[in-house]
């Protein structure tokens, strides 16, 4: 066992502060890893509070790991002492189930074992990267390319994946129309994603606040939704509607800006219960749809790709102490567009 360092939430009400706890000792298939960077997801936030149920505290957050392997097992052979590599929302799953042997290991019917939050495969917690080390199976270990800095790189583990799987998924590319609606930490990769792929980006806001930014982000177009003509304007417009924002909506306007046989997902997690006119998705067989991460597999893929593309996160790098004020920060979207934790300030 190895002793690590930490910030956890040791209740609901309790702010997050200054936590030990022991690591298993790595085994023969497991990676050492040195967490680096950490990023601030807003469902650490909901789990921290826990407005999802099922809160396992003390809990210590965090899934959008990025550091570098200090120690690797006996069998493993996809990593070496050095490496620059990333944890995602899961570090197990059943490996056998239909999902598992298909490569879409994220829809586990079993289920995942959850990065924090979650009980291992012994029955014991799982603590994530708001630490100083972690110990992954090295199936559920990513490698981050050597080119993307590793703060700007940790975003990609949830926020960057959670995007780029249904932009893949439903065929994001030259000549389609992609819409996200949302400009914050999700919205902001499905941005720079799509532009790579090369797909006609807009961006659909509830105000134009933001539209400069979407443009800088490599938007086409950027919209309000407060504006009456904007739903008009862009009627039957997109192949494809991705909906970032965790909050509940009406779904009826946004579905009549989809094309025919076209698709809106939801990828945001929402409080409370949306709208749904069922005449929004019968008129031209339009799709409402949901997704979930990625596979193991594809946020490889996807880190690959960024790596190609040179896309990281736009990110503002924070101390362990400042994470309560970053969760507040957040809540009020005063951020651009993720907040990283610096892992070595826990030495401090």
């Amino acid at each position: 066992m190895s002793q690590a360092s930490a910030y956890a939430a040791q209740s609901v009400k309790t702010p997050l502060g200054p936590f030990s706890f022991e690591r298993r000792e790595p085994g023969p298939n497991d990676v050492l890893i040195d967490i680096k960077f950490c990023g601030i997801c807003h469902s650490d936030l909901h789990q921290v509070r826990d407005e999802w149920g099922g809160g396992i505290f003390p809990m210590v957050p965090g899934h959008e790991i990025a550091g570098v392997v200090r120690a690797i097992g006996s069998a493993v052979t996809h990593f070496k002492v050095g490496d620059n590599v990333g944890v995602g929302c899961f570090v197990d799953s059943c490996r056998t189930c239909v999902e598992c042997t298909a490569g879409d290991d994220n829809y586990c019917q079993v289920g995942i074992t959850l990065t924090y939050n979650g009980r291992d495969k012994q029955g014991q917690p799982t603590y994530g990267g708001y630490s100083d080390h972690i110990v992954v199976d090295e199936n559920y270990v990513l490698h981050i390319p050597e080119n993307l800095p590793l703060d700007a790189a940790s975003p990609l583990l949830c926020a960057g994946i959670t995007l780029y799987s249904p932009l893949k998924h439903w065929g994001a590319g030259p000549g389609k129309r992609v819409a996200i609606i949302g400009l914050g930490g999700l919205g902001h990769m499905g941005v720079k994603l799509a532009h790579a792929m090369g797909a006609h980006v807009t961006v659909l806001s509830q105000s134009m606040k933001k539209a400069d930014d979407a443009k800088k982000l490599g938007a086409d177009e950027f919209y309000a939704m407060s504006d009456p003509e904007t739903v008009k304007k862009l009627h039957n417009s997109f192949d494809l509607i991705i909906s970032t924002v965790g909050v509940a909506m009406d779904f009826t306007p946004y579905l009549t800006m989809l094309k025919k046989d076209s698709t809106m997902v939801l990828v945001g997690a929402p409080e409370g219960n949306s709208e749904l006119n069922s005449f929004g998705l019968i008129a031209n067989r339009k799709s409402l749809a949901g997704s979930m991460i990625g596979s193991i597999e594809e946020t490889q893929e996807m880190l690959d790709f960024c790596g190609r593309h040179n896309i990281v996160s736009d990110i503002e790098v924070i101390n362990a102490d400042y994470i309560n004020e970053a969760y507040e920060r957040m809540l009020k979207s005063d951020v651009r567009y993720r907040f990283v934790i610096d892992l070595e300030s826990l030495k401090k």
